[in-house]
């Protein structure tokens, strides 16, 4: 199992690189930031954790597909892969609409759309990734790559055959899990009956691995991930909450930092992450 971070939505980038530095420093694995509709941009803050780190994967957690141009986080996850070395992670989800999308009414705001524009999004994305003259027809999305000289393609990424995504599943949504099985890491989650999101156990861990062993066709490495938090507990605590969920079969344990002051967190990296793993 790796661990990383999530903290808030910074409002200081210089203070996120400064973050991201520990992390690194305290023998973390990862530093991610979420990624808002309108706000500090994640990307920015990304490059500048880059430069500060030599080692640590950085990403988003997550970026809202539905709502950014597909060109847009191809050009940006591909541009800081080339800065960092190829240390980038994209973590994709439907996103959040009750954070702020009420400013922005045209934003698709019903679950269908969002969806199909999800659905294309991803398609496209893995198009621009592979940098090769296509074209793609969607109900929402266009892509006329033949019309252009390669001599005008960005660099692709570092990372191949692509950078890593990473896609929120809700278990036991299969339309959900279906989405996943295209990408290379599931960010677990859980609903009920009701359509209500619901605490995770591991024991849905082993389910949903169960699931992705039996239906991914790629071939690329692939990860589970879930998020809690271990701040207040010692070492031993830590451990006894984490492992479980490594046993059940997730690979990274992302610790969540929301609302939790610069000095608390300073002080909880300084102390490492909750297991050693071998």
């Amino acid at each position: 199992m790796k661990f990383g971070i999530v903290g808030p939505f910074w409002n200081s980038p210089r203070a996120a690189a400064e973050l991201a530095q520990a992390v690194e420093r305290g023998g973390w694995d990862g530093f991610f930031v979420g990624e808002a509709l309108w706000g500090i941009d994640a990307w920015v803050v990304l490059a500048a954790a880059a430069m500060r780190t030599e080692r640590i994967r950085l990403g988003t957690l997550i970026s809202p597909l539905p709502a950014i141009q597909p060109r847009k986080v191809a050009s940006q996850s591909a541009t800081l892969d080339h800065l960092s070395n190829g240390r980038v992670i994209l973590s994709l989800g439907m996103g959040a609409t009750w954070m702020g999308y009420s400013a922005f009414p045209d934003e698709a705001t019903d679950i269908h759309t969002r969806a199909e524009l999800m659905d294309e999004a991803l398609d496209i994305l893995n198009l621009l990734y592979k940098g090769e003259p296509v074209d793609y027809d969607g109900k929402h999305h266009h892509l006329k790559l033949t019309t252009v000289d390669k001599m005008h393609y960005p660099p692709r990424p570092l990372q191949q055959p692509r950078i890593p995504l990473w896609m929120v599943g809700v278990w036991p949504r299969m339309k959900s899990m279906a989405r996943v099985l295209k990408c290379d890491g599931l960010i677990a989650a859980k609903m009920d009956a009701d359509g209500k999101f619901v605490d995770l156990q591991p024991a849905d861990i082993g389910e949903m691995k169960a699931y992705v062993e039996a239906n991914r066709t790629l071939t690329t490495p692939f990860d589970i991930i879930v998020e809690g938090k271990t701040l207040g507990m010692d070492r031993a605590q830590a451990a006894d909450l984490c492992r479980p969920w490594a046993d059940a079969g997730a690979t990274w344990w992302i610790e969540t930092l929301h609302g939790v002051s610069a000095e608390e967190m300073s002080e909880h990296l300084r102390q490492g992450p909750p297991m050693n793993v071998e």
